[in-house]
């Protein structure tokens, strides 16, 4: 939808469910207040949804404006079911940038209801202005309060982790408190929001309450103790992988490689890798130079009473600069270079620019889930 700062801003289509599902509502609640609106009243309901989701919009853009600031790259915002989130794709370096990155999206919530309260007070409450900015300043302090609740994966959640962190001086602390208060959240939405609404006390008339109304409020207490309780645990697992991502180390995933010529029969590259106790074939020009990798899904696909005949050349994938991998890569740096260029195999370097041996993404990936799956410490 556009670029903000240079972020891109995508609509989930699970967006349009929801603008429908205000439209309706809202809808109904304008015939009561203004029933001399008709039909037309819809439009204005539509009107009020997009008015709604750009304020949603402008609370990520607080997120991400903040993130920016201290130069933690955001992957996009997106607007979706029940809100928006910015991908930032790093963790704040300190628990204070951590807890001002989670704030300033409530607060930007709580000036843009301050803006639209003032707003009323210069229009006629009994007019569709009046209770568009009525629906506006209610809708955006529901979205700050929300928000603050203290429970990951919420903007609260976020910001108890922080301050756990500064005390114990440990980020995953944080997380597991926050993540743990999260679920509890969860628990308290799901059995919680149906007792209030069923008793009146969110002021329902009790004439309205059953039927229709009541399944409505546990669905909806249903959906938002789901995502509260998936958020929570993603929070959990993404903090685990962090966790265990400094244990990824390109230098001790390599595999042993030789060099050889391109025009290298497949049978006698194996023979030399056998001896050599290698598992990779790397191609060099006449001056000792790589410049392909022999894949191994290619080597498996040739039957054994061919490889005399087939040459190492013809099994090869060409070298590019993203498949050039420095030994001394760890952790984020290392996935962030292998997502950048996609490959299966990747040519490990020293820092001298010599051959150190062959990086295949099928390492990388059981060395991840081996890591993901060890006892938390």
């Amino acid at each position: 939808m556009g670029r903000p700062f240079g972020v891109p801003v995508y609509v989930s289509p699970s967006w349009f469910l929801v603008a429908a599902l205000i439209t309706w509502v809202f809808g109904d609640q304008l015939d009561r207040v203004l029933p001399d609106l008709g039909p037309i009243r819809y439009l204005v309901s539509l009107f009020f949804a997009v008015a709604f989701y750009a304020s949603v919009l402008v609370h990520e853009l607080a997120h991400t404006v903040a993130a920016l600031r201290f130069k933690l790259p955001v992957r996009r915002i997106q607007l979706q079911f029940f809100g928006g989130v910015s991908e930032i794709e790093k963790e704040s370096e300190t628990p204070g940038r951590e807890f001002v990155l989670a704030f300033v999206g409530p607060l930007l919530s709580l000036l843009l209801a301050g803006a639209f309260y003032l707003g009323m007070k210069a229009v006629d409450p009994a007019t569709v202005p009046g209770v568009l900015l009525a629906g506006l300043m209610i809708s955006n302090l529901l979205v700050a309060a929300f928000n603050l609740l203290p429970g990951l994966p919420l903007d609260g959640g976020r910001m108890l982790r922080a301050v756990i962190w500064g005390i114990t001086g440990k980020p995953m602390a944080g997380t597991v408190a926050a993540a743990w208060v999260g679920r509890g959240l969860a628990v308290a939405v799901l059995i919680g929001l149906p007792l209030l609404t069923q008793t009146g006390t969110l002021g329902n008339r009790t004439g309205e309450i059953g039927g229709m109304n009541t399944v409505m409020d546990a669905l909806l207490a249903a959906i938002l103790a789901a995502i509260i309780w998936t958020g929570a645990g993603n929070s959990l697992r993404m903090a685990r992988l962090r966790q265990h991502l400094p244990e990824l180390r390109a230098r001790t995933l390599t595999r042993r490689a030789i060099p050889v010529e391109n025009a290298t029969p497949l049978s006698e590259a194996l023979r030399r890798a056998n001896e050599a106790g290698a598992r990779a074939l790397v191609i060099v020009d006449g001056h000792g130079d790589p410049t392909a990798i022999v894949r191994e899904t290619a080597i498996a696909s040739v039957p054994e009473h061919r490889r005399p005949w087939v040459a190492v050349s013809t099994l090869a994938q060409d070298l590019t600069d993203g498949m050039k991998v420095s030994a001394d890569l760890t952790g984020e740096e290392l996935l962030d270079h292998l997502r950048a260029t996609p490959a299966s195999e990747y040519l490990v370097l020293e820092p001298a620019g010599t051959i150190y041996g062959v990086l295949s993404t099928l390492d990388v990936e059981k060395a991840f889930v081996k890591a993901m799956a060890r006892p938390q410490s």
